[in-house]
């Protein structure tokens, strides 16, 4: 069983003449209120009025941006300005809570002068004498490490200058 799949389903039908229901709408309102106005204001200031509200109907009537239609950019528009804003660099956390824990109170005591020389003595070894001065190697070893022989995969052997770099 074969069914037929509707196209172009986002074009609205025409149903009065050249024009949509919603276009007909938009213009029909506005020539019924700038009829209405014809019997309150004087000539001069109707004519101001019904041109101001016929340029406003046809223009939600007829114009498109971006394909919405103007009524929904209008909206959007009207919405966003009458909207309170709120501007956010960072989103703050909020700031951790943590539990309270009473801890006693502890007096500490200086120590005894000896204790404290001693403290100050083994302070003074520690960073005074931990970085000792390497041996410089003899004469021979310092020639013999200059250049080393090694053997490719070929079998051949080269000779390489030994970079140490410590």
């Amino acid at each position: 069983m074969q069914f037929q799949v509707p196209q172009f389903i986002e074009t609205e039908d025409k149903i009065v003449g050249p024009l949509t229901l919603k276009q007909f709408a938009y213009l029909a309102v506005a020539g019924f209120i700038i009829f209405l106005l014809f019997f309150v204001l004087v000539t001069w200031l109707w004519i101001i009025i019904g041109s101001i509200l016929g340029l406003i109907a046809a223009v939600f009537a007829f114009i498109k941006i971006n394909g919405q239609p103007f009524i929904k950019i209008f909206l959007s528009a009207s919405k966003f300005a009458w909207k309170s804003k709120m501007y956010l660099w960072q989103k703050e956390k909020p700031p951790k809570q943590e539990p309270k824990i009473k801890m006693p109170r502890f007096r500490i005591s200086a120590p005894a002068k000896d204790q404290r020389s001693f403290l100050k003595d083994l302070q003074l070894k520690l960073t005074a004498y931990s970085q000792s001065k390497p041996k410089k190697p003899a004469k021979l070893e310092i020639e013999k490490i200059k250049y080393e022989v090694w053997r490719k995969l070929t079998g051949d052997k080269e000779v390489a200058r030994r970079v140490d770099y410590r």
